[in-house]
């Protein structure tokens, strides 16, 4: 399901369980692919299909986990299935999903969706001319969807949860006609940016960036 069906509600949307992020993230990031990422607002729900992925992992040099837990990064040694938001470049946000046991750091970022429900809304907080730029981007969809600080260790396994990621039930079919899925070297790092640990679907025109990806083992 790429578009929004008709006026959804928060009880359409299935959280993916906890189980689902308990294996390492770089197993977790080409499977999010095609599933939503909700956010709870008084106008309703909004969010889209997660097209875009990067896995950060323990003893990775780019991971915010890298140096053992702080105060800004102790969400990532925490439960898996909670989001991770930092802010970067003093005026961005990034959401992450936090995968294996408590203890482990390591974290997915979501870096693309393509806008599925709520496009209203999303445009109410990021005006731009071309449907495109509303969510291709890990800065651009925090923004649409008013993911900020304060959802720091939100659990996105909660179906009460002011931001969900949601089982998509036609994921197989979404994945099918915006794919194959691929695999390319993370993007904006500098230390380990040679791992190929970014991926996205490869027909879908909201991710963030396009280059020479390795096609990848269905999830």
């Amino acid at each position: 399901m790429g578009r929004a069906r008709y006026d959804p509600t928060m009880n359409d949307f299935v959280p993916l369980p906890r189980s689902f992020f308990e294996p390492s993230a770089k197993i977790v990031a080409p499977r999010l692919l095609g599933h939503w990422l909700i956010r709870n607002t008084p106008s309703g729900p909004c969010g889209g299909t997660i097209v875009e992925t990067e896995a950060y992992l323990t003893g990775d040099p780019a991971s915010h986990g890298f140096p053992g837990q702080t105060a800004r990064n102790r969400v990532m040694f925490g439960e898996p299935g909670h989001g991770y938001v930092y802010f970067i470049y003093g005026c961005h946000f990034c959401v992450n999903a936090v995968c294996r046991p408590p203890g482990i750091s390591e974290a997915v970022l979501i870096r693309a969706l393509e806008p599925a429900i709520g496009e209203l809304i999303l445009r109410r907080r990021r005006h731009v001319h071309h449907r495109r730029e509303l969510t291709n981007g890990p800065a651009k969809l925090c923004q649409a969807m008013g993911i900020e600080r304060h959802l720091n260790g939100v659990d996105l396994c909660d179906p009460n949860s002011p931001l969900l990621i949601a089982r998509n039930p036609d994921v197989e079919r979404f994945r099918r006609e915006h794919g194959p899925a691929a695999s390319s070297p993370r993007i904006g790092i500098t230390r380990a940016a040679a791992l190929p640990l970014r991926f996205y679907l490869e027909q879908s025109p909201f991710v963030s960036k396009r280059g020479a990806g390795r096609v990848v083992p269905s999830a």
